[in-house]
């Protein structure tokens, strides 16, 4: 029993690959439950998808794929506040066909003759080929955001609560919701090296998901769901390597069981309420 729960992780890459996703489980759980109580799943999708021109750009500069990364959240960013603004098609329709494009237009860059070779890499991430520097640099920018999360805790909870009382208590509702878009825009930067652009937004959402439907307050699903997209991330490692299955995919899909196995309980969380669109007892009750 003991070999077998460690035998995964006897070489420096699996550790450096399970250092990596326990890493960012503290930081993507966590913001997920803020995300999913603003409402703000499909921002973190589109933003997700609409980075990879700047992936593509980078690997094509043979620059740190950081930084492509952060220039692609910049223009999706733009992108989708500028569709969002547009009256005649409606916000949504807007920023669906900004992020459609954006998409689209990352692919086209990839299948030039001069791209790489190894475009899954940019879709589906490579977390057995994160480096320490990559794993010095995803520390540092999950630090920022826990941080972050840490200091804005109060006007996150008013503004998500009670918007119409908050700006009397020094919470300004549309201010908060950007800090906290440009928090999910820095998060996705920081996953993008291990888990690409397309499976981050499964450890973002899915253990924050299970949380809120475990716990009934604001500060333990909070907890609850850094412990879980902690998790999905040694057990997707597990998986990978009995079942030779790829990494990143692994991690997103016991994600994904983890809240598939929440959904017999959600109906038996003793008073239970929703908000947010997630059944969480007391959460406006939070400080």
């Amino acid at each position: 029993m003991i070999d077998a729960l460690t035998e995964p992780f006897g070489q420096g890459i699996a550790q450096r690959a399970l250092l990596e996703v326990v890493v960012l489980g503290a930081a993507c759980g966590p913001l997920g439950t803020w995300v999913l109580l603003y409402r703000q799943s499909y921002a973190a999708e589109s933003i997700a998808h609409a980075m990879l021109p700047g992936l593509v750009i980078a690997a094509l500069a043979g620059v740190p794929l950081a930084l492509g990364a952060a220039g692609g959240v910049l223009v999706a960013a733009a992108g989708v506040a500028l569709a969002a603004r547009g009256h005649r098609v409606g916000a949504d329709a807007g920023v669906a066909v900004t992020i459609t494009a954006l998409f689209g237009a990352g692919v086209l860059l990839a299948l030039t003759p001069a791209a790489p070779a190894r475009l899954g890499e940019l879709l589906f991430g490579d977390l057995l080929g994160v480096t320490l520097t990559d794993l010095v640099i995803a520390a540092g920018l999950v630090l920022v955001v826990a941080l972050a999360l840490a200091v804005a805790h109060r006007p996150l909870a008013l503004a998500a609560f009670d918007p119409a009382a908050a700006p009397g208590l020094g919470a300004r509702p549309g201010r908060v919701e950007l800090a906290l878009l440009a928090l999910l825009g820095l998060t996705v930067v920081a996953a993008v090296q291990a888990l690409g652009n397309l499976l981050v937004v499964a450890l973002l959402i899915a253990p924050a998901a299970a949380a809120q439907r475990l716990v009934g307050r604001l500060w333990p699903a909070l907890l609850l769901s850094a412990l879980l997209a902690a998790l999905a991330g040694a057990g997707g490692l597990y998986l990978s390597h009995y079942l030779d299955l790829a990494a990143g995919a692994s991690v997103a899909l016991v994600a994904v069981l983890e809240f598939a196995a929440t959904l017999p309980l959600g109906a038996r969380v003793s008073g239970a309420r929703a908000i947010g669109g997630s059944p969480i007892e007391g959460l406006g009750r939070a400080r």
